[in-house]
């Protein structure tokens, strides 16, 4: 019995890729370092983390348990834990149910806004589940969701919606849309035969690529206006410039007749990314 629950968690966290928390986490954080300009309390940075923890968690088994029968459909999905069946619909509704609780009791341990736009931000992770069966949009409600956690931490710290937080929010929504165009790539063709939408099945891949390092050209033009609004200094220029690079490498590993590289590209540097942010911001206020 006690080797059961340790291996039905690790099927749970493998179901909504947790590892892949590192991606929107860093984001979060470095917003609420810049809304408390300096460290927020640890109380403030426990809840954010939860909540965001609880929202990702939530959305990622909502999104599975939604996309089922299209995971079931595409080989390389197939094998996933809802469509082999290793996870069932029942236990999974119970863990989305315990995730988004604990996303919104996290929200009102913060301040009453954070609480009253936890509904709000639930529904978004909702509607995504669905774009891709009549919009090729469906990155950018992708992008909107996952921008939810900067947006979230700065209420979180601020308990205000303001204005100056806005680039770094909309940075987020193109930088998660470009990376996803990428990640479309891999199923293009299925995509196109069994009707779903996406950017590489509306454009192609060569569009696609180009479509994508655009996204990417427009996160690092508003880092950058971030870092102006808020004063940000040497270190998070530093940290600028080497996102640029890893921007840079990221669709250097990418061609139109080669796509063999493709995780490298997803996985590692786009994780770097949101590091690299989040470590140059914090060195900023600590240094």
């Amino acid at each position: 019995m006690m080797n059961v629950v340790p291996e039905k968690l690790i099927l749970y966290l493998r179901m909504i890729k947790f590892s892949h928390s590192v991606f929107a986490l860093p984001f979060a954080l470095t917003s609420a370092l810049i809304a408390a300009a300096g460290a927020p309390s640890l109380r403030q940075v426990t809840w954010i983390i939860v909540a965001m923890v609880g929202a990702r968690s939530g959305a990622m088994g909502l999104n599975r348990l939604i996309d089922r029968e299209i995971d079931g459909a595409n080989p390389r999905t197939a094998g996933r834990e809802l469509p082999s069946g290793v996870i069932g619909i029942s236990e999974t509704v119970l863990f989305v149910l315990i995730s988004f609780a604990a996303m919104i009791f996290s929200a009102y341990m913060l301040n009453p806004l954070c609480l009253k736009l936890s509904p709000l931000a639930i529904l978004v992770l909702l509607i995504y589940s669905y774009t891709k069966r009549f919009t090729w949009a469906s990155h950018f409600v992708l992008g909107l969701a996952i921008s939810g956690g900067p947006l979230g931490a700065w209420i979180a710290v601020r308990g205000t919606i303001d204005l100056n937080i806005i680039p770094l929010t909309v940075s987020v929504i193109f930088w998660l849309a470009g990376f996803d165009v990428l990640y479309a790539l891999q199923d293009i063709g299925f995509d196109r035969s069994y009707g779903l939408y996406s950017i590489p099945g509306r454009f192609g891949v060569r569009r696609s690529l180009y479509l994508a390092r655009f996204f990417h050209v427009v996160t690092f033009i508003l880092l950058v206006i971030t870092g102006l609004i808020f004063g940000l200094g040497v270190f998070y220029t530093a940290g600028l410039i080497i996102v640029a690079g890893l921007f840079f490498y990221e669709h250097s590993l990418l061609k139109e007749g080669d796509l063999s590289k493709l995780d490298m590209a997803f996985f590692n540097m786009n994780g770097y990314i949101s590091v690299t942010i989040f470590i140059f911001t914090l060195l900023h206020y600590t240094l």
